[in-house]
């Protein structure tokens, strides 16, 4: 959370434009301040390059979905806390928004008092961490250093080995595409071979359980 007087920044990520703009209004009127986004990919560039405080992300975007884009923040490091918008609101439809990273869900139509409450909450979470914490392994970011809760001494990993291992403990119980991993990790610049390399290296240094495949789908973390 930002000290001083200066507003709390929002990222709405919403393709419905009227309701976009009846989100940053609403917000603007409770004194945050709030940056829009209609779609997935423009919302993915202002996650990586703004400095936001809470996201407010809707679940059905065009380009890249909502729960796609917050896997791929949380592999890039990004810890703003997010709050998913879901049309659907099925059991399955939470927990896989939930699972790719999100904080909080709400599900459409919502009242405005709710969501202004979800959003504090959110807020009150944010403390800018760089730590992730899955399965017994604690990642610190900065360094790029995973600790074992049954190591005294913690394993230095390359910028790629810590990137892809990041993404895969942000959503411990989701399996990702070697796409996606491509995507997320690579920007897509390298063959989908380089995936299955750094999944080499990650087993390599911390054990073949580290990651799990999942024949005919992809990998996922394999210590949750």
């Amino acid at each position: 959370m930002r000290g001083g007087t200066e507003a709390p920044r929002l990222l709405i990520v919403e393709d419905d434009r009227r309701l976009a703009s009846m989100l940053a209004e609403l917000f603007a009127d409770e004194g945050y301040a709030a940056d829009v986004a209609h779609d997935g990919q423009q919302g993915l560039h202002r996650g990586l390059t703004g400095d936001y405080d809470a996201a407010i992300v809707d679940r059905g975007l065009p380009v890249l979905d909502g729960a796609e884009l917050i896997a791929v923040l949380r592999g890039r490091g990004i810890s703003t806390p997010a709050l998913l918008l879901t049309a659907r609101g099925t059991l399955d439809d939470r927990v896989e928004g939930l699972d790719a990273g999100a904080e909080d869900y709400l599900v459409k139509p919502f009242e405005v008092p709710e969501l202004l409450a979800r959003v504090r909450a959110l807020l009150r979470r944010h403390d800018g961490g760089t730590l992730l914490s899955a399965g017994g392994l604690r990642l610190d970011r900065l360094s790029r250093t995973v600790f074992d809760e049954a190591e005294p001494i913690g394993i230095e990993l390359s910028q790629r080995e810590s990137d892809l291992l990041a993404v895969l403990m942000a959503a411990p119980r989701r399996v990702f595409t070697r796409g996606q991993l491509l995507q997320s990790v690579f920007g897509g610049a390298e063959s989908a071979g380089a995936v299955d390399t750094y999944v080499h290296y990650l087993r390599r240094k911390l054990g073949k359980d580290v990651v799990r495949t999942v024949h005919g789908s992809g990998y996922r973390f394999g210590r949750s």
